[in-house]
């Protein structure tokens, strides 16, 4: 089991190890500062921290030893061609970053607000934008979910084959490629927007996959928490299947896959759109065991009355053996299971809202 655990939260990022009387909650790096996305390399051992400054704009952070930071050049648009009126694009968050495949060293992928996709091929020294996705036509019918603009939250790459790609965009459903990003193909056939009209509900460009995630072992095996319900694909994300809605609520937004059992996945249920809240103040966590047919909703140490956590896309993180996994909130709570998910220690309870738990 991992024993380091790497919290990204609003004002800093957050180390949690793993010791003979339990876990202990370091000191954080870049105290007060947004930390929007993080990545462990287990390629190379590197980290990576993205952090939204606001004003100052979006920043990139690489570690060697996981306490010695350096600052590296932010995925960036190209300039705009001399005499345009049209001003190029910028970036506005680092919302995810993947490592390329084993047999890609240095290879990095950056998802970003507005739905820009980025690759690195020297370990972050420099980005270049994926033409390719940013020409799509179908982009003029993508649109902002939480946020103002489309964002791509989530990259796959396939562990069989580093050229095999699979996006999930909020809002503009799923996108994948065959040959590293050199040309796309829209996915998501099956997923259903119940925001849209009737007969605009299956659209695939417009929909809002919150969380896309893979069975290391089986990465054909994808698990999708969707903006209205919860879904499975069995090729890569090309096509998906409807779960039928489990108590208490099939909205959420975080889903975690089990590296080696395809039918196992975690997610974190809420009261949908407005409200955003745990239902009846009553924070548990579905797993399935039989690829979605039937769910368990386990709640032991969690809060069981009056709680308002609501869990982030990337909150939400399982370890290697599919045994320890952990969660962090927009109230500052951090917990960590030990079974599967079926009991839960809190590790933390004032830390800032977390955007993501990862372990390394």
């Amino acid at each position: 089991m991992s024993d380091t655990l790497r919290i990204a939260t609003r004002k800093g990022l957050f180390c949690a190890r793993r010791h003979a009387d339990g876990w202990q909650l370091e000191a954080p790096a870049f105290l007060g500062q947004p930390v929007s996305a993080l990545l462990h390399d287990a390629r190379d051992g590197t980290l990576y921290a993205a952090l939204n400054l606001g004003h100052f704009g979006v920043k990139l952070h690489c570690s060697d030893d996981g306490g010695t930071w350096s600052e590296l050049p932010a995925p960036a648009f190209p300039p705009a061609p001399a005499g345009e009126a049209a001003k190029a694009p910028s970036v506005q968050l680092i919302w995810t970053l993947a490592a390329g495949g084993a047999d890609e060293p240095g290879v990095l992928w950056a998802g970003t607000i507005p739905g820009a996709l980025f690759r690195s091929a020297d370990r972050g020294e420099s980005w270049q934008l994926n033409e390719p996705l940013w020409a799509v036509p179908q982009r003029a019918q993508w649109f902002g979910g939480g946020y103002d603009a489309p964002g791509i939250h989530s990259i796959l790459v396939d562990p069989r084959d580093s050229r095999r790609l699979t996006l999930g965009i909020s809002c503009g459903g799923a996108w994948l490629s065959d040959d590293g990003g050199a040309s796309w193909r829209q996915g998501g056939q099956g997923l259903r927007a119940a925001y849209l009209p009737p007969d605009l509900a299956f659209k695939p460009e417009s929909q809002d996959p919150h969380r896309l995630a893979a069975t290391a072992a089986a990465p054909d095996r994808i698990w999708c928490q969707h903006h209205n319900g919860m879904f499975v694909s069995d090729d890569r994300g090309a096509t998906f299947r409807e779960i039928e809605a489990p108590a208490p609520s099939a909205f959420g937004f975080a889903v975690a896959a089990h590296p080696s059992q395809p039918d196992t996945a975690w997610f974190v249920p809420a009261v949908k759109d407005e409200c955003r809240v745990p239902v009846d103040g009553r924070l548990v966590v579905l797993r399935s065991d039989d690829g979605g047919r039937s769910f368990g909703a386990f709640g032991q140490g969690l809060p069981q009355r009056e709680a308002f956590d609501l869990v982030y896309r990337h909150a939400l993180d399982v370890d290697a053996t599919g045994r320890r996994l952990a969660m962090g909130s927009t109230t500052g709570n951090l917990w960590i299971s030990e079974d599967g998910g079926e009991a839960w220690t809190q590790l933390a309870g004032h830390l800032p809202p977390v955007a993501q738990v990862a372990f390394d």
